[in-house]
């Protein structure tokens, strides 16, 4: 039901004449001397982005961003745990293959390395193009694969497209990707979505499919449907079958009623219709099951080694690729009609975001543990924790593309890229309790903010945990001002992490700030009832959380209750919009990519499937619900100064958002900037953008804020 405020149509307008800030204008002066030397010494951080041990447990293929691109890098694990001359241990490129230890990367790119099950090759992708001993850089990345016996190095298949998350098939005679043909962007809402043309939500549709390379003939296929999108899939243990997450395109939005399919491979697909192909079986749905899962997300669906089960987790999940919930088993035939899968983790206390089967009766878990990682495994028949397998890290880990993964060998032997307050990111690899440093890429950098503490404390009956980094160069006979940075989400959780130059809340503590990083309900960490405790009450007893915590931290530390400010990003930018209409307590604020009007929104962006578990009914169903939860509605309370960013191709919290919350703010006549991105979308990737907004927010502060 539209309300006076409602400001929508009139965003529209303004977004072709009103006059906000463009980020490409003049850049106010910085207030501050000390923010363009921050920024700098940010920008020099080098971040591994994949990590993959071998099978035998003794080399590590690790990948980093370098001067020419992404490089691929092999490290022997015998080696590591001393520094070593720069980064190099051995570059391996289409154009470097045969050179000898630490010399020079090449030209050419090389990314996301995958070993073969037996460990004799290594796929990995690069834009090397040419051949003949004539590599040279191009744009499109192809499949290489390189043999370790004779150092032997070969493109596989031809692609057109965009290819990700490869996966050996277990007898190593193909490889299965996911694969977009003829992409112009990247298949996920987190990237700046095409500019609106034609007709919505059916011209210039890109669907993600499996495709298939056999290393024998080199031939490659797309296997699935073109009328699924796929997200993840895993291979059976005899190559025969696929397992696959997927909906019906457009991929970016219905990733939140995505079902679970097997696929034979052995059969012909006798139809391009995934509902009419006989060798494709739908094995569960969330859209019809009575349990639990009802309604919410699955991910992460992992093949068991004697071919009878499946394990994937599901729960309440607020974007794709950000995963938390319980781990479930199904048999690989599927359920009886109306049946549903077992819950392996009822009631669990932790968040598990990743799996993998260890043998036919454990699975290796990697998952949110308050607001830190922790590393288990599973006994599938009693859902107990295995006390020789546990590893509790105040870090943020990753291996590959999936949130929390870890590479494993058939041995003992792990390899992952840790990173936290203290710690900046590298790749580690040995057994899970002695682990040693892999990589070097920062060992020279040092925390420019203050030290880091757990702050646990409880409100209404939950235990709520977060963060506090304490300003730096800290005096406990001063008083100083704090950040409150919420996390985006909700279904998500505040991790320790080193900054690089994106908007993030570390770096306020450099210029003496403490900082205050809340998990409030709704958040990953202590299992799905906590997850689920904020649905149809955005807002409310989440925001309660935060400045619970605010009032314990006022009564244990030397904060100046005039100089409190807050900010985040997407949902942490809802909370921002949201949380200066509720109180006063703030006296300044940045509100990155946020949603000032849910109403509104349901209708703007690209993703509104995610929406319905949250709010428990569509919004033309129960617009009261949507309402209760805008900040536009309660305008008229607002006294704090807000500056607004946002990317003009932002599908998930799409730009009219942040032009009603600022128009509302002006015509209150509260102290307020919009500052827009070009080409942006949720995430954005131009660094002069990521560089702007981190110092427009620490300038925002510092000049709203000001040190008496």
């Amino acid at each position: 039901m539209p309300l006076p405020q409602r400001a929508f149509a009139a965003a529209l307008v303004l977004s072709l004449c009103a006059p906000f800030v463009h980020a490409q204008s003049s850049p106010r002066v910085t207030a501050d001397p000390r923010i363009p030397a921050l920024l700098k010494e940010l920008g020099k951080v080098r971040t591994p982005n994949t990590a993959a041990i071998s099978p035998d447990g003794k080399t590590v293929a690790w990948a980093f961003n370098g001067t020419h691109g992404s490089e691929l890098h092999l490290t022997p694990l015998a080696a590591a745990g001393a520094a070593q001359d720069g980064v190099r241990s051995r570059v391996l490129s289409p154009d470097t293959v045969g050179v000898a230890a630490n010399s020079a990367p090449g030209a050419c790119s090389a990314s996301h390395p995958t070993w073969s099950p037996d460990g004799s090759q290594l796929a990995f992708l690069s834009d090397c193009a040419g051949g003949d001993g004539n590599w040279q850089p191009g744009s499109q990345n192809n499949i290489f694969v390189w043999t370790v016996a004779t150092n032997g190095m070969k493109q596989v298949g031809n692609l057109h497209g965009m290819a990700s998350s490869m996966r050996w098939s277990p007898d190593g005679k193909s490889i299965g990707f996911l694969y977009v043909e003829n992409a112009t962007r990247r298949a996920g809402a987190l990237d700046a979505m095409k500019p609106w043309s034609g007709v919505i939500g059916e011209d210039g549709v890109e669907i993600q499919r499996v495709g298939i390379i056999d290393l024998a003939t080199g031939e490659m296929k797309q296997v699935t449907a073109p009328n699924r999108h796929v997200y993840e899939f895993d291979w059976s243990p005899d190559s025969e079958k696929l397992v696959f997450v997927a909906a019906v395109p457009p991929g970016e939005n219905n990733w939140w009623i995505a079902e679970l399919w097997t696929q034979d491979l052995k059969q012909p697909m006798q139809s391009m219709d995934t509902t009419a192909a006989t060798n494709v079986h739908l094995v569960f749905s969330p859209s019809t099951t009575p349990g639990p899962l009802h309604g919410l997300q699955i991910a992460v669906p992992r093949w068991s080694p004697d071919g009878k089960t499946i394990a994937f987790i599901g729960g309440l999940m607020s974007d794709q690729g950000s995963i938390g919930g319980d781990i479930y088993l199904i048999p690989a035939a599927g359920v009886a009609p109306m049946g549903h899968p077992k819950d392996l983790t009822p009631n669990r206390t932790a968040s598990p975001a990743w799996i993998t089967w260890l043998d036919d009766g454990s699975l290796g878990v990697s998952e949110h543990l308050g607001g830190g990682s922790h590393l288990t495994a599973i006994d599938v028949k009693t859902g107990k924790d295995d006390p020789s397998i546990n590893l509790t890290l105040p870090e943020t880990i990753i291996a590959g593309t999936d949130v929390m993964s870890v590479s494993t060998s058939h041995t003992k032997n792990i390899a992952l890229i840790r990173e936290s307050y203290n710690r900046a990111p590298e790749v580690w690899a040995g057994p899970l309790n002695g682990l040693k440093q892999v990589s070097h890429l920062n060992d020279d950098a040092k925390p420019a903010w203050g030290k880091s503490e757990s702050i646990d404390y409880s409100n209404e009956g939950f235990h709520v945990q977060g963060w506090l980094l304490y300003p730096a160069n800290y005096d406990p006979a001063k008083k100083y001002p704090l950040i409150v940075s919420i996390h985006g989400g909700p279904s998500n959780a505040a991790m320790p992490r080193w900054p690089g130059v994106m908007y993030g809340p570390t770096p306020f503590s450099a210029l003496g700030y403490f900082v205050f990083m809340p998990n409030p309900r709704g958040s990953y960490g202590q299992g799905e009832k906590f997850t689920q405790a904020n649905v149809k009450d955005f807002g409310y007893g989440d925001l309660r959380d935060v400045l619970a915590g605010m009032d314990i931290l006022e009564k244990r530390f030397p904060i100046d209750k005039d100089r409190e400010g807050v900010t985040g990003w997407s949902y942490g930018g809802f909370m921002t919009m949201f949380g200066v209409t509720q109180t006063t307590r703030f006296k300044a604020a940045v509100a990155g990519a946020g949603i000032s009007d849910w109403q509104s929104y349901y209708g703007e962006n690209s993703i509104d499937q995610w929406m319905v578990p949250f709010f428990g009914a569509t919004v033309y169903d129960d617009p009261a619900t949507y309402a209760k939860s805008s900040a536009i509605d309660f305008i008229k309370k607002v006294k704090t100064p807000t500056l607004v960013v946002v990317g003009d191709r932002d599908g998930e919290c799409p730009a009219p958002q942040s032009f009603e919350f600022w128009h509302a703010l002006k015509a209150e006549g509260v102290k307020t900037e919009l500052v827009v991105y070009p080409n942006e979308g949720h995430r954005f990737v131009n660094p002069a953008h990521q560089s702007d907004v981190l110092r427009r927010a620490l300038d925002w502060f510092e000049t709203e804020m000001p040190a008496k």
